[in-house]
């Protein structure tokens, strides 16, 4: 349905219904030291067909770049039979399902996504689901504390391996919850967690160990033996994982002897396309013994009293259902459009076609690893095995390489050098199954043209600040 904008009548009539004596006081609770003045590169108003030009014109900037960035976000073919489904109002406008009766097919999806989820960290329990891959995270971290409440010092030990961005949130999150956080370093080497760190924690003290798989540098961790090493000290086991290469790799609930206990992550690579920045939505699965500290929903199947098939929510542990102090978050709405695309993707290519995935996307990482190693200067930086994504150093400014890449149409990878300064000029690289030999022959002939640039360091210098900061 088209947007139709209140007239200056309408608005005028609801603010006098609401007492208000104009737009600004609506929102005078909010500091004005927060509050943006002025709306950049947003006109006053246009004409729909100027409207129209504009979003293309902004549309196709976003366009015709190969993209070989990973680091969170990943591009993956999507069969176009995933979109056209959950665009259909049905899906597209169906909002949370307080209503059972009048819900059931919203939340026979979301039961088929809990049940795809479940099955693909090999956990008892899913919820269907979270705001994106960092809050996942942080809230597993809360399930973590509320589930050990024997720990009082409620420590968590957080590897610098996992995405920054997520430790970030993390520490926004619980940080003001008495919760210590404490980062634990990869080895320089390998880029893996350091056991021997681990060794001398105390572990008495300990609530729950973070594990990536893969972690930030696409480097595989040493997961069965981390696992074990947190169950028998009697720490909360937290897996962060990208669910595609779960389709490849030995899943979360198989970890160790005896699996780990919760697992987390960002749904994207599941049917979401990069999208300029987002939307994304994260997923959250745990043990059984676990799920009444699992935030959100729970959508359950049962029978009526006919004896027919129909859904409920079983569980909803958040505040708009239960008293607020009760509740295990406030942050857990669920991710409904894009939990949809996410069960209509999986279901289109089963246990096979994401193998299949994972396997293209593995093969053309290695291939696109073994084609830039024979660069002049280019040094792979971890020999630890990977997953479709790992860490080069560059001989010269990593900034100034993605400049010159994307002037070239080309996103060249995400630069590490301010969240890691100790790796250097180090790029971090990304090949999945969109990748072709051609795309791959096409960034290694511009990668080798920039860096054999002479005069590349003076335009460093030219460039300034901004080519520094560049991507």
């Amino acid at each position: 349905m088209p947007f139709i904008p209140h007239s200056a009548q309408d608005i005028q009539e609801m603010l006098a219904t609401i007492e208000a004596a104009n737009m600004e006081q609506l929102f005078d609770e909010i500091p004005a030291h927060l509050r943006v003045k002025n709306v950049l590169a947003i006109p006053e108003s246009l004409t729909e067909m100027e409207l129209g030009r504009l979003m293309r014109a902004r549309a196709q900037q976003d366009n015709n770049l190969l993209c070989f960035i990973g680091a969170g976000a990943y591009e993956h073919h999507i069969p176009a039979a995933v979109w056209e489904v959950a665009s259909r109002g049905e899906f597209m406008t169906a909002y949370t399902p307080y209503q059972a009766e009048a819900s059931q097919g919203t939340l026979q999806l979301l039961y088929e996504y809990q049940t795809m989820m479940a099955s693909l960290m090999a956990l008892d329990v899913s919820n269907a689901s979270m705001y994106d891959g960092a809050t996942a995270l942080a809230e597993a971290v809360l399930m973590a504390v509320r589930a050990n409440r024997k720990n009082k010092l409620h420590r968590i030990l957080l590897p610098r391996s996992v995405h920054p961005f997520y430790r970030q949130v993390v520490k926004t999150i619980i940080g003001q919850q008495n919760i210590q956080i404490d980062d634990i370093p990869f080895d320089i080497n390998t880029g893996r967690i350091s056991l021997a760190v681990l060794k001398e924690v105390a572990a008495e003290t300990t609530t729950a160990l973070v594990i990536p798989q893969p972690n930030f540098f696409g480097v595989l961790e040493e997961v069965d033996a981390l696992t074990d090493w947190a169950y028998t000290k009697n720490v909360i086991s937290i897996a962060v994982v990208n669910p595609l290469a779960m389709a490849l790799l030995k899943p979360p609930g198989q970890w160790g002897k005896t699996g780990a206990d919760i697992a987390c992550g960002e749904g994207q690579p599941l049917g979401v396309p990069l999208a300029s920045g987002g939307p994304y939505y994260g997923f959250l699965c745990c043990k059984k013994e676990f799920v009444r500290q699992l935030p959100g929903r729970i959508v359950g199947r049962t029978v009526d009293q006919e004896g027919k098939q129909g859904f409920v929510l079983t569980l909803q542990a958040r505040e708009q259902h239960i008293r607020r102090a009760k509740a295990t978050s406030n942050i857990c709405t669920n991710q409904g459009l894009l939990v949809t695309a996410s069960t209509i993707y999986m279901s289109l290519l089963g246990p096979k076609g994401l193998r299949q995935v994972a396997i293209t996307s593995h093969q053309n990482a290695e291939l696109l690893k073994e084609k830039l190693s024979t660069i002049e200067g280019v040094e792979v930086v971890f020999q630890s095995p990977r997953f479709h994504e790992w860490v080069i150093r560059l001989p010269k400014p990593v900034a100034l390489v993605l400049r010159q890449l994307a002037e070239r149409k080309m996103q060249g990878g995400f630069n590490l050098n301010s969240m890691y300064p100790e790796l250097g000029e180090c790029l971090l690289v990304c090949a999945t199954e969109t990748k072709t030999e051609e795309d791959i022959r096409k960034f290694v002939t511009l990668l080798t043209s920039i860096l054999s640039s002479t005069n590349l360091l003076d335009k460093a210098e030219q460039g300034g600040a901004h080519a520094k900061t560049y991507l």
